[in-house]
């Protein structure tokens, strides 16, 4: 293993202010038309002179890095061998990338590092890819339930017999260009990074030294896309295209906890993604990491407790007030970073939206994206336990009557969704 010298580790370590001599970090062009005009995003630790981000790649696994270079396992100095590592399929660039009020949250030429930068790799640039794009199988026991009961049926290619789906993965680091993300909250670029330094207990000193840096790599969990039959089908106006949009839920979508209905929205959204694959369209699934509504997997715990032991035990009407109660806030998804993966994939208009929240279509619909149908998980696959759930989504103006049929709408344009 490489190991630095002790003048290297000080360097290495010692990063929130720049030293005399220190190298002027290469300017980033938010929005630039080109990858060269907008220039690589460099946040290694192993060469600080690079540097022009704050923090550092890998999202919340940095800090498993850390501990793997503190425990001996790994060497500070390592840079990838990006070999054979480009994307398995071809994606962008769309006119949104060209936008910097479009994109805000991750880095649009992310999976493009070899190709887009691969002069400035050449001369000893240490630049990381924040995206990686891959093909796979997918498989749920829901897909067998539904082509058993003739919902869904095989077709070999995109759905095969065994219930396999075949799908491009697309993996997202989290990449914040912070005027921008200050823009979209509404809030001076100051304020923002003063309380991301102040309430992460000042772990990024740069944010509030370095003025210069204006891209900052939070380590936050990222977002996986799974997309569903040909993507080139999103930039065609002739075809159609599904999304789910789902914030993780551990509990439910892994090991199927019925007091939500997390898993079967998310099953449900693959299906009718399933579908409108086979109809000759696209199917977009997109996975944050936001466990817990953001608030985590031990807030949602707390106030399971305290829904269920309350006098009268889990209501409807006390279902968002427990939570406010344990967390101060009902909600800390915010969706308003949400559609900057779908400006990534170049979707204009989503013609089937699975889902019931006005929180996730709101921001879509501002942003620019025409939802066409709101898709509502049917009554039949909603857990018994999960009715106090939904019974207090309505009641709190969750979602608002759904937009005319897809169908409908598709022949009032004069075409058909099958097309």
């Amino acid at each position: 293993m490489e190991k630095p010298d002790a003048k290297q580790r000080r360097h290495i370590i010692l990063t929130s202010h720049p030293g005399p001599g220190a190298l002027k970090p290469t300017p980033i062009r938010w929005g630039a038309p080109t990858a060269a005009e907008r220039g690589p995003i460099v946040a290694t630790t192993s060469a600080p002179g690079q540097r022009n981000a704050i923090g550092t790649h890998s999202g919340s696994y940095g800090l498993y890095r850390a501990l793997a270079i503190a425990a001996n396992k790994l060497s500070p100095l390592h840079r990838p061998d990006l070999t054979d590592t480009a994307p398995a399929e071809h994606i962008g660039p769309h006119p949104q990338w060209f936008d910097a009020e479009k994109i805000v949250s991750l880095d649009p030429w992310g999976h493009l590092v070899g190709e887009a930068f691969a002069e400035s790799l050449k001369n000893g640039m240490d630049i990381r890819p924040t995206i990686a794009v891959t093909k796979a199988h997918i498989n749920m026991p829901e897909f067998r339930d539904a082509m058993a009961a003739k919902r869904l049926e095989a077709d070999g290619t995109i759905l095969t017999p065994s219930g396999d789906v075949r799908v491009t993965k697309v993996a997202i680091e989290p990449v914040w260009y912070l005027p921008g993300i200050a823009r979209r909250f509404g809030i001076a670029e100051n304020d923002l990074r003063r309380s991301l330094f102040e309430y992460c207990g000042g772990m990024f000193p740069e944010l509030v030294t370095r003025p210069d840096l204006h891209v900052f790599l939070p380590p936050i969990g990222g977002t996986t896309i799974y997309l569903v039959g040909d993507h080139r089908a999103i930039a065609d106006p002739k075809r159609t295209v599904a999304c789910r949009a789902h914030d993780e839920c551990n509990g439910s979508d892994v090991f199927g906890s019925d007091i939500c209905t997390c898993r079967p929205y998310l099953a449900h959204g693959i299906e009718v993604c399933i579908r409108t694959a086979q109809e000759g369209g696209c199917g977009i699934v997109v996975y944050n990491r936001k466990e817990g509504r953001a608030l985590g997997e031990v807030t949602k715990f707390l106030v399971y407790n305290a829904r269920k032991r309350q006098a009268g035990g889990d209501r409807a009407e006390t279902y968002f007030e427990r939570t406010e109660c344990v967390a101060g806030v009902q909600d800390m998804r915010f969706q308003e970073l949400m559609p900057d993966v779908l400006h990534w994939l170049g979707v204009t208009r989503i013609d089937r939206f699975v889902s019931m929240s006005d929180m996730k279509f709101a921001p879509l619909v501002a942003s620019g994206i025409e939802v066409v149908e709101r898709v509502e998980i049917p009554e039949e696959l909603i857990p018994a336990d999960a009715k106090v759930e939904m019974d207090a989504k309505k009641a709190a103006g969750y979602f608002t009557q759904r937009v005319p049929a897809a169908e409908e709408l598709a022949r009032a344009k004069g075409r058909s969704l099958s097309e």
